[in-house]
């Protein structure tokens, strides 16, 4: 429920930390805040937060890219959404790859705020109940696309697809981390089961299953509506 929802704002801008406050409280959130990294490590390491909004770009001696850090080593379920200033997204690029929950450019509007943190939290109820029920997804619906995993079929608008198991695979993925930007090393990992250290390569190798997939599901391949590219980043599914 959103009224148990515990959410936690770091940000060294009073004005930004009260901004945030007031969208999160209005939606029904419980919510803390913190001024610094320093201080937002204090609170982490007594305090199970559902969701940490942060921005990067922290002033003192812990950036937030720190305070990311130990909210995905303390609390790995908690989860986490970046903020960043229009202009700077290559700011945000390693958090991205280290698997943030979404990210906000600046300046926000507070219904950004209130959908970013939803669906955050939405995500986490749902891989909760995944793991408390201690069963294999079997059936997966984005959008238009409906798989099921059992049988290794896809439909997309309730036509099947002809896939390959890797642009199987590699669709799955997409649709399984929707809303989050996935590297290409992290790609070729899921659909290669291939450990890529050399993002150079692994943007070669995975650039050609994706090209593949596209060809195979968008109405206009050259200008993609489901699987995004966001440049010097990684893909993102869009259902």
């Amino acid at each position: 429920m959103t009224e148990q929802a515990r959410t936690l704002v770091v940000d060294d801008e009073e004005g930004v930390r009260f901004f945030l406050e007031e969208a999160l409280r209005r939606a029904g959130y419980v919510v803390a805040t913190a001024s610094s990294g320093e201080e937002a490590l204090e609170r982490l390491r007594e305090t199970r937060f559902d969701l940490v909004m942060l921005d990067l770009r922290l002033g003192g001696r812990i950036d937030g890219l720190r305070v990311l850090e130990a909210v995905k080593w303390r609390w790995p379920e908690t989860m986490a959404i970046i903020l960043t200033a229009h202009g700077s997204l290559e700011s945000a690029m390693a958090a991205i790859r280290e698997g943030v929950d979404g990210y906000l450019l600046k300046p926000v509007e507070p219904d950004e705020v209130r959908r970013a943190v939803q669906e955050a939290l939405e995500r986490r109820k749902r891989l909760a109940q995944a793991k408390e029920a201690g069963q294999e997804q079997i059936l997966l619906q984005q959008g238009p696309f409906s798989v099921d995993l059992k049988k290794h079929w896809v439909t997309l608008d309730g036509q099947p697809l002809e896939l390959t198991p890797h642009e199987f695979t590699l669709l799955v993925y997409l649709m399984q981390h929707a809303q989050r930007v996935i590297s290409p090393k992290e790609l070729v990992r899921a659909v290669r089961e291939y450990a890529c250290e050399d993002p150079y390569e692994a943007q070669q190798i995975i650039k050609w299953y994706i090209h593949g997939l596209r060809r195979k599901v968008e109405p206009d391949p050259a200008s993609p509506r489901y699987i995004l590219n966001v440049r010097g980043v990684g893909y993102r599914f869009e259902g």
